[in-house]
């Protein structure tokens, strides 16, 4: 009897140590990195930019994989649907997280606050409010004239509906009471060609985007969304200081993973992420584009984040009055 339970004791330590050894070895292949909108937007760009050093973190490769689609949810149902392992990561947003649950219910079949480990915080932006450089208007003052003057004849682009660059322009017209139509693309890259060519008439979006063509005079910005003045363009006036405060909005980023993910993962994945945030690279980048860092706020808080977040978003979309045609 004694050599039975000896060898029972034994056997429970062997396969103790296994499962302690399997999680230790924590991550053994490649790891996605959903981004559930499409390539040459702001989320893919950052994406990109945190996957190759993430993969120095961990010791495998992290592969960016895009996977646009009704304004971020097929994406992140995607992700929710994924085996809760650590080998597939979301690049979440405001949008299906906190914006979309509130803007469109009955399309969003999870719980934003159940349905999603996060793992760390990465950023919250402004948003610039940006027409072709040869628009009729130079400030926010002549856009709300000129809607005032042309009703129903303005448009903005997003991409795609529910999407935080698709909120700023809803807000920015039920602060104002600028007639526009909304107009939702598949992927930014499209939207900003659109725009310079004219076939749209203005268009939120984060200056990672929109930089470029700033710089090179194809478009020109009037106003950020932010409370204060984005950095990256200091002589232009936030839209609460053109007298539009209910039109002030940032958008935020964060990882998250499916629910049920092992801490131990999740805690390795959080830390890897709060040391690529700390790089001298990703600090740069990010003042330099008007980002502001949200790598302090581990799982605990980046969790509250999200829920004070979705809190916020219900009061604005319910006071405002927005609708999703």
């Amino acid at each position: 009897m004694n050599r039975i339970f000896t060898f029972l004791i034994a056997a429970a330590a062997v396969a103790q140590f296994g499962t302690a050894s399997a999680q230790s070895a924590y991550p053994e292949r490649a790891i996605t990195l959903v981004v559930p909108f499409g390539a040459g937007g702001v989320t893919d760009t950052m994406a990109r930019l945190l996957a190759e050093p993430l993969s120095g973190e961990l010791g495998q490769p992290v592969i960016v994989e895009n996977r646009p689609g009704a304004g971020g949810l097929v994406g992140t149902e995607s992700v929710i649907a994924a085996d809760n392992d650590g080998y597939t990561l979301l690049y979440a947003s405001s949008g299906p997280l906190a914006i979309l649950p509130s803007l469109t219910p009955d399309q969003v079949r999870y719980d934003p606050l159940t349905a999603l480990t996060h793992v760390r915080g990465i950023s919250a932006s402004s948003q610039v409010l940006v027409v072709p450089s040869d628009a009729p208007y130079d400030t926010v003052a002549e856009l709300v004239a000129f809607a005032a003057e042309n009703p129903d004849t303005l448009n903005f682009g997003s991409p795609g509906i529910g999407t935080a660059q698709h909120l700023a322009g809803e807000l920015f017209k039920f602060a104002t009471g600028a007639s526009m139509d909304h107009i939702p693309y598949r992927t930014g890259g499209n939207q900003v060609a659109d725009l310079i060519s004219g076939v749209i008439d203005l268009s939120f979006d984060y200056s990672a985007v929109l930089a470029p063509y700033i710089d090179a005079g194809q478009l020109k910005v009037l106003a950020t969304t932010g409370a204060e003045r984005h950095p990256r363009f200091p002589d232009v006036p936030s839209v609460g200081e053109a007298g539009y405060p209910d039109a002030v909005n940032v958008g935020w980023t964060l990882f998250s993973v499916p629910r049920d993910t092992p801490a131990e993962i999740v805690e390795r994945l959080s830390a890897a992420m709060e040391s690529v945030l700390q790089s001298e690279r990703l600090v740069t980048y990010m003042e330099s584009n008007g980002q502001m860092s949200l790598g302090g706020y581990g799982p605990a808080e980046i969790a509250q984040f999200v829920a004070d977040e979705n809190e916020k978003y219900i009061t604005i979309i319910d006071a405002a009055q927005i609708q999703i045609d």
